[in-house]
């Protein structure tokens, strides 16, 4: 072959992009408005024996144009990828529809069999979706494997449509034997809310094959995520799930949390932008940390996610041997909050994968003075209200059991053991060695240790009485306490990670969104802690973050200096030594 013919060739190559039965117009900018202007476009695509892959995005594309690259196509039955994104550029929008139409009836006429539809960036509107809903329902789509429509400007209007067009595709080719497998769909940006993604979440909770689902900025609230979560559940294989900007809030987080219990095969969870606030976060940190074996990439950025609930999700990576990244970036984690993460993570020896918190928003404002102390107020009305009640219920349901009598409780003639429930509402030395050799059954059976906030305002309560001068009441709490956690600690569905959290926001340690009312820290609650951390059923990993929060100055531990200072000695000597 001459040179020049060479020459010729390779000019030619690289103008099309020829590539395993790929023939390329990818980003060349052509403005193609008639036929005459896709000629030598036209003569290409004909002359190309065994043609799979057709890319024309980057270029304009007029009716007349596609009209002619259509009559083209008509015999290109091998045609598996049609990549045609951003190819409407500057043309009215009531243009698409037709030459979508005319490029969809050639692939039909052809006996073509997709994998691939690339549409994404073309800003077609409702009607664009209807120029394509041939298209879908046909069996040229039977073998759609990905579907990619990003940035298409759908609307609620489209979305409905192109749900429709899945459930018919789906049923169709059910019937056929070969049921419509999708995996891969992208639908960024297409201003679906509610209704388009409910309507869409019935689709995927049909098909049941999806592995990816792209979904970010939609304007979807926790009505539509919570409709996406339900049919997630119905698709195992899903890998990576994107629902970046859209409003979860608690409830919507919640729903998800739920959703990501049954999906083993999660790679990328990206809910960044989604304000699942603290709540919604710890929810999903409980589902992470129970399965997702095979996590890569977490991402819970700009959620008004605060201190506590930050904790709770990194404690819930430490097991994510293949996590490659965390992001929190843009809470509300605060300062100090943001260095005890830091150290958190540096303690399961995972700094590297935590991204940079350089956008965190600082601790959430506080209301008003008068506000809070109103709210304290109606707090400790609330408070001296259940007690009464507590009270009561403890002395009718006595009446009661003494009345009718209970097949469960001792005879009648045996003394009544004093109710573990009244030492837990009114904590003494006195009512705790009262409950006998057995106080850390009866203990351990009145508590629900699934229940981490429950098992850490336990372990407070029981605490409280601890006297270092006086060893029956010491050793009466420390083996009361010792068997409450160990049980808690060794249950497989016990979430220790947020026992911890719970402790410091009770010990007035950390602010929680719930406005709890820390306890009046006591000596005996850090001496009884300074024993737990040495116990082998507490976690290590927990003993970084607990002394990041001892060594600052709180006033809330000021009444406690030896006892604090020992806690923050015992817990350096178990982190130097680990």
């Amino acid at each position: 072959m001459a040179t020049d013919d060479v020459a010729q060739l390779a000019d030619s190559l690289a103008k099309t992009g020829v590539e395993d039965g790929e023939l390329s117009y990818k980003g060349q900018g052509r403005k193609l408005d008639d036929a005459q202007s896709v000629e030598e476009m036209v003569k290409e695509i004909q002359d190309f024996e065994g043609l799979q892959a057709l890319r024309l995005e980057g270029n304009t594309v007029g009716v007349e144009a596609a009209q002619a690259i259509a009559k083209a196509l008509e015999t290109k039955s091998a045609l598996k990828r049609c990549y045609w994104s951003d190819m409407f550029t500057g043309r009215l929008r009531s243009e698409i529809p037709p030459a979508l139409n005319s490029l969809g009836d050639a692939l039909m006429l052809a006996g073509a069999r997709l994998t691939v539809l690339d549409l994404s960036d073309n800003a077609f509107g409702p009607d664009g979706v209807k120029g394509i809903e041939n298209l879908l329902k046909s069996s040229t789509c039977y073998t759609l494997q990905e579907l990619r429509l990003n940035n298409c400007g759908m609307g609620i209007g489209g979305g409905k449509i192109l749900a429709a067009s899945l459930i018919y595709n789906h049923k169709k080719s059910s019937a056929e034997g070969s049921p419509l497998s999708l995996k891969v769909f992208v639908a960024g940006r297409n201003r679906l809310e509610n209704d388009g993604a409910t309507a869409l979440a019935q689709a995927f909770k049909l098909i049941g094959s999806m592995e990816e689902v792209h979904m970010p900025q939609n304007g979807i609230n926790h009505a539509g995520v919570t409709a996406l979560a339900e049919a997630m559940q119905h698709n195992p294989g899903l890998r990576i799930l994107n629902l970046n900007d859209n409003t979860f809030t608690e409830k919507g987080a919640i729903a998800m949390a739920q959703a990501l219990k049954h999906l083993r095969s999660i790679q990328v969870i990206n809910f960044g932008d989604c304000l699942v606030r603290p709540e919604g976060a710890k929810a999903i940190a409980a589902s992470v940390s129970e399965g997702l074996p095979i996590l890569k990439e977490l991402n819970l950025s700009y959620g008004e996610i605060t201190e506590d609930a930050a904790l709770v999700v990194a404690q819930a990576v430490k097991d994510k041997d293949q996590l490659e990244k965390l992001d929190l970036n843009g809470n509300c984690i605060g300062e100090d909050g943001c260095r005890a993460l830091k150290v958190a993570m540096e303690a399961m020896n995972m700094s590297e994968l935590l991204g940079s918190l350089s956008d965190d928003e600082g601790e959430p404002e506080d209301d008003d003075d008068e506000e809070d102390e109103d709210d304290d107020e109606e707090e400790d009305d609330d408070e001296e209200d259940v007690d009464e009640e507590e009270v009561e219920e403890e002395e009718e349901e006595e009446e009661e059991e003494e009345s009718t009598g209970n097949k469960f409780s001792t005879p009648q003639s045996a003394p009544r053991p004093p109710e573990v429930s009244s030492f837990l509402s009114f904590p003494s030395p006195d009512k705790l060695l009262k409950l006998g050799p057995t106080r850390a059954l009866l203990i351990e059976q009145q508590v629900d240790v699934s229940d981490a906030t429950k098992t850490a305002e336990a372990f407070l309560k029981i605490a409280s009485v601890y006297k270092e001068d006086n060893n029956e009441v010491k050793n009466a709490v420390l083996d009361s306490i010792d068997g409450l956690l160990r049980k808690a600690f060794t249950s497989s569905s016990f979430q220790g990670y947020s026992f911890v959290s719970s402790l410091l926001v009770l010990l007035g340690l950390i602010k929680s969104e719930d406005k709890v009312k820390p306890v009046i820290v006591v000596p005996g609650h850090l001496q009884a802690l300074e024993h737990v951390v040495r116990q082998d059923y507490f976690p290590k990993e927990s003993v970084a973050v607990l002394e990041a929060f001892m060594s600052r100055n709180n006033k809330t531990l000021e009444s406690c200096g030896n006892a604090k200072n020992n806690l923050q000695s015992t817990l350096q000597r178990i982190r130097s030594q680990s």
